[in-house]
């Protein structure tokens, strides 16, 4: 999309942020980035002293912080989030306050501040446990947990405000559960969990083992993130779309993962599970309309972090910053049960 230079990311300071922001440098962009920094600041210190880049450390929830960081922006791709159904239950007026009210506050702000793009980010979480074959974006959402439902609501919203104000492009992105390296490393995502455990101890314990869990490589999100800035206008404003590559069983994750490592040395455990969400989403309407194809795999991500846990560059594994619900009791948010 012609035009757009100046963009806010949300989160930039997250997992998937901390890829997303100088991936939109490297493109040419002038970045924003907003976030609470609740897991460190650290995590863009490779890009910090880029001219292009400001960083903000503030909160989505304050309505003067949002109108400054949205100050001269083109465009908006919102990450921040209480993130994942176990952090987002640790305190449901605080979840709903970020992942609902607050991204009402951003989306009128973009609005007002004459914002072009606003590209949401959202889940596949929102189709909860499905039996279709295939999960496709035409399907009743059936949201299952207060971060689903939040989610779903923002979708509706975005959508709403995209039609009732010409010249504003809202976009709903559904992407399935990432996985792979970040600087802003979190080990409680499927992948990332089974080969830290894999590296760390030699044994992988799974869950359950039947579900099907959708997955994408951080690359190919970000890449997805970064193209969506640049998609007509025509084809893609008021729509969502999912965003996945490879749909396996959480055992085939586990054997996928066992086999990058040699014979004999990663042994795999199965429990029972108390999580029934199981779906297999189609990436077919982003291929078609918008051309975007992933070209990472999972193998792929699971070499990333075997190379990076070789390499040392995770000294304490025990850093409650890897585990967003271990962090944010750390915080003082939520109880545990």
């Amino acid at each position: 999309m012609s035009g757009i230079q100046r963009v806010l990311v949300t989160g930039g300071a997250g997992y998937v942020g901390a890829v997303l922001v100088p991936a939109l440098l490297d493109v040419g962009h002038e970045v924003v980035s907003l976030d609470t920094h609740w897991y460190g600041k650290d995590v863009l210190d490779a890009v910090a002293g880029d001219e292009r880049l400001e960083i903000l450390e503030g909160d989505i929830r304050d309505p003067e912080m949002v109108r400054k960081a949205m100050a001269g922006c083109d465009a908006v791709i919102h990450l921040a989030a209480i993130s994942n159904d176990p952090s987002a239950d640790l305190d449901e007026v605080l979840t709903k306050e970020v992942n609902l009210d607050a991204v009402k506050l951003l989306v009128d702000e973009a609005v007002s501040a004459g914002v072009k793009r606003f590209v949401n980010i959202s889940s596949s979480s929102v189709y909860g446990v499905r039996e279709e074959q295939d999960v496709t974006e035409d399907l009743e959402l059936l949201p299952l947990t207060i971060y689903s439902r939040c989610k779903c609501d923002v979708e509706e919203y975005v959508r709403e405000t995209s039609k009732a104000h010409s010249g504003f492009v809202g976009i709903n992105l559904r992407p399935a559960t990432v996985c792979g390296w970040s600087p802003r490393m979190r080990l409680d995502l499927t992948v990332n969990i089974l080969t830290m455990h894999a590296w760390r101890n030699g044994v992988i314990t799974v869950f359950g083992g039947a579900q099907k869990r959708p997955n994408i490589h951080i690359a190919d999100v970000v890449e997805a993130y970064v193209q969506s800035l640049g998609w007509p206008a025509e084809v893609v404003d008021g729509e969502a779309f999912n965003i996945g590559y490879e749909n396996h069983t959480v055992m085939e994750i586990a054997e996928m993962v066992r086999s990058e490592f040699a014979d004999g040395e990663v042994d795999i455990i199965v429990t029972d599970t108390n999580d029934p969400r199981s779906y297999h989403i189609s990436s077919e309407k982003i291929s078609r309309l918008v051309g975007f194809e992933p070209r990472h795999t999972l193998r792929d991500a699971v070499r990333d972090l075997k190379r990076a846990f070789d390499s040392g560059s995770v000294q304490d594994w025990d850093d409650t910053r890897y585990y967003n619900v271990k962090h944010m009791l750390s915080l003082g948010v939520g109880e545990p049960d």
